[in-house]
């Protein structure tokens, strides 16, 4: 028989046990299965007695002459080695327990901080406020003295706190990762915007469903250098998708702003995504779309741009005139302490700004006589012409509405089909405030009301536009649907309509809970399958919006500098949906133990 037919011996399946007798022969004890020497405390790979008496009879030839074999010394030396060994295993166990239970703490430190989205130095305060509070609530000293200097032991300076937040974020992510490639299919809402120092962020999010519920999770954050191009957008897409080992395929739709960069027809990001995910349905965010819907122009977007004028002259033509402002409103006893400016980018700032200047009408009146500049005298003429105070009441009145409804649209685990029954809603609102538009009514229009101004056609003519407009965007909404066995799916559906505990279900449950925990995936298999299909898609970029609120919070408050991998850190924690075993991870070695 040749050697190349041998099989290999192993020696996990020769089953080899540690021999007590060997403790006195040799010297040695079993510690995890492992037979280790007492008098050098080397280990050996394999308890085999060969390997025993070699190493005992090579290193140790002298112990047998000064511990001759069955005399007492010999025992009670090995005794007392046995006893030694215990006590330095036990020691550094200790070490290391205590070790973990203060890197686990740190751990829970730095998570904490950078859900409140906390600067990396707030840690050494909190360690700073905690020995306070220990030395003044603990009485008895032996207790205060250990559990102050267990506190002492934690790590969470400002740069242990940047290594604990590196370790959480790849928790999370990983944790994300093993879920997300899972999924059969996800969704992705895509937004780009510059941060407060000026770098372009690509942020995505995902959508996927993980046998279990539903998730909304971030997926990256990725700094743009130079241009921002659907063609440079996709390359960067691309490149994360093939790192992480995901695949673009399993994307049912993708969610954007509307700038050309995303939704070009042939160079944009939507277009280059559909060629690589065939199933892939793009949308133009529905908040976004609602928002175009609401465009002022004519008469109405001057009579908003002159409000935004005299809120401006007030508050920005100097610091001195807005403390007089606001002294003015104090000594007035006004409801509110200021006005409040107008940003586009604020999705409810236009309508909130204009219910603060109609409630502080009275206010500004006062302020503006006692001006002494030029343009308070124009201002005060404006503020003096009743068309122009109707408008700006029917201005504040319909944008409370669409604030409303604009809410409606916000929030987090919101699919496309909760946003377009919103939208809907609204629509039919419109008729409604089409309708009671009138002198004799006006129930929806308080502020007009209130006033006792006349209505003008352009006020009429813009409830018109927006049912014009939200009808054009809105009335043929659709997502098409994957093929798929037409047949099965009508005789699932009818079997579904005619229970009436389901029906009970689906009222009680809610969409998402009863097509995740009611339908049974073996009765209604297509129908289930089409339903958590597109239950995962986004309505909007709502998430992507709020990451980069919370982005700019995070460099704002770090006053030392961030790295764009450090920030992507900070930020995945502050959104992340899952929570980590600070324990576990404390244990393994993401953590390095540091202090």
């Amino acid at each position: 028989m040749s050697l190349s037919t041998l099989k290999k011996r192993k020696v996990d399946s020769e089953n080899r046990q540690f021999n007590n007798e060997w403790t006195e022969k040799y010297a040695f004890i079993a510690v995890d299965a492992n037979p280790v020497c007492l008098i050098c405390n080397e280990c050996l790979a394999v308890s085999k007695e060969y390997n025993l008496r070699r190493h005992f009879n090579t290193t140790h030839a002298k112990f047998n002459t000064t511990f001759p074999p069955g005399s007492a010394a010999r025992k009670q030396k090995i005794s007392g080695l046995t006893l030694c060994y215990e006590q330095r295993r036990r020691i550094l166990f200790r070490a290391c327990t205590d070790q973990e239970r203060a890197t686990a703490a740190s751990l829970r430190v730095a998570w904490i901080l950078g859900k409140k989205k906390k600067p990396f130095t707030d840690s050494e305060t909190v360690k700073e406020c905690m020995l306070a509070s220990i030395e003044e609530v603990v009485t008895d000293e032996k207790t205060r003295k250990s559990v102050i200097d267990s506190i002492r032991q934690i790590p969470i300076s400002d740069t242990s706190n940047i290594r604990r937040v590196e370790s959480l974020a790849s928790d999370v992510f990983e944790t994300l990762m093993d879920k997300l490639r899972k999924a059969e299919v996800m969704s992705l809402a895509v937004d780009e915007s510059t941060d407060n120092s000026d770098v372009a962020q690509l942020c995505l999010y995902v959508r996927f469903y993980d046998g279990a519920c539903f998730h909304e999770d971030l997926l990256g954050l990725i700094p743009l250098e130079g241009q921002t191009t659907g063609e440079i957008l996709f390359a960067k897409i691309s490149a994360f998708f093939e790192e992480n080992n995901l695949d673009l395929a399993r994307i049912n739709m993708l969610v954007t702003d509307g700038a050309p960069s995303m939704v070009g027809r042939d160079q944009g990001l939507a277009a280059r995504m559909a060629a690589v995910a065939p199933q892939m349905r793009s949308l133009h965010c529905l908040i976004h779309q609602s928002l175009l819907c609401a465009k002022l122009s004519g008469e109405l977007k001057e009579t908003m741009d002159s409000v935004m004028a005299i809120i401006n002259f007030i508050r920005c033509t100097s610091s001195l005139q807005h403390r007089l402002f606001r002294k003015l409103l104090a000594d007035m006893s006004a409801e509110y302490k200021d006005l409040l400016i107008h940003n586009d980018i604020r999705w409810l700032s236009k309508g909130n700004a204009l219910k603060r200047f109609c409630e502080l009408k009275e206010e500004i009146l006062v302020f503006l006589q006692s001006s002494k500049l030029k343009k308070a005298g124009k201002f005060l003429s404006l503020m003096g012409n009743n068309e122009f105070n109707a408008t700006v009441c029917f201005l504040s009145d319909v944008f409370y509405h669409l604030n409303q409804l604009n809410m409606e649209l916000q929030g987090r685990d919101k699919t496309v089909f909760e946003l377009v029954e919103k939208l809907r809603a609204f629509q039919r609102k419109l008729s409604l405030f089409s309708a009671d538009l009138c002198p004799e009514k006006m129930l929806h229009f308080p502020t007009l009301r209130k006033s006792g101004l006349q209505i003008t056609e352009g006020m009429s003519g813009f409830i018109d536009s927006l049912k014009n407009n939200f009808a054009t965007r809105f009335d043929d909404f659709s997502i098409s649907i994957p093929s798929l066995d037409e047949s099965f799916l009508q005789l699932e559906l009818i079997d579904i309509q005619s229970s009436d505990d389901l029906q009970q279900s689906l009222q009680q449950a809610g969409y998402e809970k009863f097509w995740t925990h009611v339908v049974s995936q073996e009765k209604f298999p297509h129908s289930r399958g089409l339903a958590l299909f597109l239950l995962t898609m986004f309505g909007s970029t709502y998430t992507c919006e709020s990451s980069f609120s919370h982005m700019n919070a995070i460099k704002t408050h770090n006053r030392i500098s961030l790295t764009d991998q450090n920030l992507q850190h900070c930020l995945r924690i502050a959104l992340s949906t899952y929570t980590p075993d600070f324990t576990a991870l404390a244990k393994s070695k993401k953590c390095h133990f540091s202090h």
